[in-house]
């Protein structure tokens, strides 16, 4: 089931007001899954519900499920600092199931839009990342969704689904500049 938490309220940016559409160029944003199997697949369900053509893991998975679960769709996923354990399992699921791993973090591009992702637990170097001025830096670690903007980087954290009283994920069009965090529940 799918709501709106009353603190996420749709944004609408650049004086674009556009409805949310599979049509539209959407990027399904989630992290802190921390292996819940039954959440993060409620998840995945929402997101392709509502558009998502990508999926993006900010971290913390936990276990190669996780990663199965999400490679639904095309997945690019780094990981977290409950991770380390697990990275080498979650970089083979990863070949196992078409996904893109970008370890600590890294970059990718959709859509003409360049996307840098890490999970926020300082284990990598920020710096490099946001030097080379990505349109979007999508991270977790937090448990907390947030947006804002960082010189000419949107930085989104979509929440998480694991400790949290507002399991959350958030859907980003890459067109119009748009994010909706959308409630998750089970």
């Amino acid at each position: 089931m799918i709501t709106n938490p009353s603190p996420f309220r749709l944004r609408h940016h650049r004086g674009i007001d556009q409805t949310l559409s599979e049509t539209r160029p959407m990027i399904g944003i989630l992290a802190d899954t921390h292996n819940h199997v039954k959440r993060t697949q409620a998840a995945v369900r929402v997101l392709q519900e509502q558009g998502a053509e990508v999926l993006v893991h900010c971290g913390d998975l936990a276990s190669p499920e996780i990663v199965e679960i999400c490679a639904v769709l095309p997945l690019y996923f780094v990981f977290g600092n409950h991770d380390a354990d697990s990275a080498a399992d979650l970089k083979q699921a990863a070949a196992q199931y078409g996904a893109t791993c970008l370890e600590w973090g890294g970059q990718f591009e959709h859509r003409g839009k360049r996307i840098a992702v890490v999970h926020g637990h300082m284990t990598i170097d920020l710096r490099p990342l946001l030097e080379s001025e990505p349109d979007y830096l999508l991270t977790g670690h937090t448990h907390t969704a947030r947006d804002w903007q960082s010189g000419p980087t949107r930085r989104i954290n979509p929440g998480a689904l694991f400790r949290t009283s507002e399991p959350s994920v958030a859907l980003l069009d890459v067109v119009a500049d748009d994010v909706q965090f959308l409630r998750v529940d089970t």
